[in-house]
């Protein structure tokens, strides 16, 4: 079942059910005793759903903060422009599942040990945010090429005003999905669990054999990694690298 559409059906059963218990009687009188039922049951709804650990704080705090935000007056205005700023930050993360990763200073040092030695190389980061990875692999490596996609337009525009004058780096905006990948060495992810039996499908038919795929925190599922690599930040972040065994070289 779609996100989006779990979490329509939790709120929907939150209300219904302190509807139903307001009507009976069950609850005392006031609005906040009945926000109190729908933002639990809400919650509840949505663990039986099987929705996304990150989706109960925000049944949780739903309807209250509906209540809250009524009473305060603000302008309609104000919220229409939250609303814009949150979709041009986040964009389809509702549909996609992947949320906006930020890669650290130790995941960038990292990532840089585990670049093809002695040669220039090519690396595509899906998702690449802000290009908290790219600008400095770029200042480290001028002679490689490191290229960002990013879906969400907020992070990328942000991304191509940091990246202004690095001839190696480059971002652009769209579905890396929909990218060919064949003339990278090297791909890395940051995304979520979602995504990542098509990330490893995709890049089986598309690189060439000794490619490598670095997973930020996201094992492929099924797929024994060639490598873990502890990056020891706070986090406890974990690099997966997998090896092209075959690919597009080999057919």
């Amino acid at each position: 079942m779609p996100p989006a559409l779990q979490a329509l059906l939790a709120q929907i059963a939150g209300w219904a059910c302190a509807a139903a218990l307001a009507r009976t009687g069950w609850l005392p009188a006031g609005v906040w005793p009945f926000v109190g039922v729908q933002a639990l049951a809400a919650t509840i709804a949505a663990a039986m759903l099987r929705s996304a650990r990150w989706w109960l704080p925000i049944h949780a705090t739903f309807a209250p903060l509906l209540i809250v935000a009524g009473r305060l007056g603000i302008a309609p205005g104000w919220y229409l422009a939250a609303f814009a700023l949150l979709l041009a930050v986040y964009w389809t993360s509702f549909r996609t599942q992947v949320p906006l990763y930020l890669s650290n200073g130790a995941t960038v040092a990292a990532v840089a040990a585990l670049l093809p030695a002695g040669r220039p190389c090519r690396l595509l980061d899906l998702g690449s945010g802000t290009g908290a990875l790219l600008r400095p692999l770029g200042s480290r490596y001028p002679e490689s090429r490191f290229e960002g996609i990013e879906a969400a337009p907020a992070p990328w525009l942000l991304s191509r005003l940091l990246a202004h004058g690095s001839g190696n780096v480059s971002f652009r905006r769209g579905d890396f999905f929909a990218e060919p990948w064949s003339r990278y060495d090297v791909i890395y992810a940051f995304l979520s669990p979602v995504p990542m039996a098509r990330v490893w499908a995709k890049a089986e038919l598309e690189l060439a054999a000794g490619a490598i795929v670095i997973s930020n925190s996201f094992p492929i599922p099924g797929r024994k990694p060639d490598g873990v690599v502890e990056v020891g930040d706070r986090r406890a972040t974990r690099l997966y690298v997998y090896r092209v065994a075959g690919g597009r070289a080999a057919k």
